[in-house]
């Protein structure tokens, strides 16, 4: 089944937060799906009867009661129903703890806008998110919509991949959807100068990984379109998503470990960053 059962969205009251809410409602009543709202608080080791605070409970969970009140707003104009939870701690950390708990199969977070900074660094919690869950992650950006009916896959043939490609073949099934499946060979002009061959070879290798997975789409029912670009990964991923009309990316998380899972691996940081679509990792 590619629905997702229960969906966590994590909420911080920005715009991009509301705006991940409002597509994750509409995923729920789309797939019927449960919602569960998560509002972090960060923790505070002083002591705040020293300056002078006396209701310190409500002092500390105030701003995450507003939160979760703003959520309810914005899931009764959605007409939908939300659970709400608030925690206090890490972000990234309680976010991964309580999807585990709840037994939420996708998580919902919202990206911030589109200057150069914001969309390289992509933001330190959807990062540390997607390198330590096991959840799929569907990163939002503010201001965009979701709709499952051109869905471009970004592989590049590796194992890591393998969840990805089955998850946006169930996709296309279930949507009706089109599916694109894109490989890049990464190129420069020093490299084509110095090794065109090689790179011949590459191109060659990655249309038969693509070939692979349009003969596993048409056993599946699915007919896949498979192309291969050259350049840097992201940008040609993100190019042919905008110049396409790609509803959504699909990609792998390439099963980072350790401290490599704070870089995610620079392709997906990066097409989640520059998408113009809301970007599904899979992992």
């Amino acid at each position: 089944m590619a629905n997702y059962r229960k969906i966590l969205v994590a909420y911080d009251g920005s715009a991009s937060a509301r705006n991940g809410l409002a597509v994750a409602s509409h995923l729920a009543k789309e797939d019927k799906s449960w919602i569960k709202v998560l509002s972090v608080l960060p923790g505070y080791s002083g002591d705040l009867e020293l300056v002078g605070v006396s209701n310190i409970k409500e002092t500390i969970e105030g701003p995450g009661k507003k939160l979760l009140a703003e959520a309810q707003e914005i899931a009764d104009r959605e007409d939908v129903h939300i659970l709400t939870n608030m925690t206090q701690g890490e972000p990234y950390e309680k976010i991964v703890h309580v999807a585990d708990d709840e037994n939420c199969d996708l998580i919902v977070m919202g990206r911030r806008g589109k200057h150069q900074l914001e969309r390289e660094l992509v933001g330190s919690v959807t990062a540390r998110v997607i390198g330590y869950t096991l959840k799929d992650v569907l990163v939002v950006p503010e201001g965009t919509r979701l709709s499952r009916k051109n869905i471009l896959l970004a592989t590049d043939g590796s194992p890591s991949c393998e969840a990805a490609v089955d998850k946006a073949i169930e996709l296309a099934k279930e949507k009706s959807a089109n599916l694109t499946a894109v490989s890049v060979v990464y190129t420069n002009d020093e490299y084509l100068a110095l090794a065109p061959g090689v790179v011949e070879e590459l191109i060659g290798k990655a249309k038969n990984k693509l070939a692979t997975i349009a003969q596993k789409g048409r056993e599946a029912g699915v007919e896949i379109n498979t192309v291969v670009k050259e350049g840097e990964a992201f940008e040609a991923i993100t190019n042919l998503a905008q110049n396409n009309g790609i509803d959504m990316i699909v990609m792998g998380s390439h099963g980072k470990k350790g401290l490599q899972r704070l870089l995610m691996g620079s392709v997906t940081e990066r097409t989640i960053g520059y998408a113009d679509c809301p970007v599904l990792v899979v992992h």
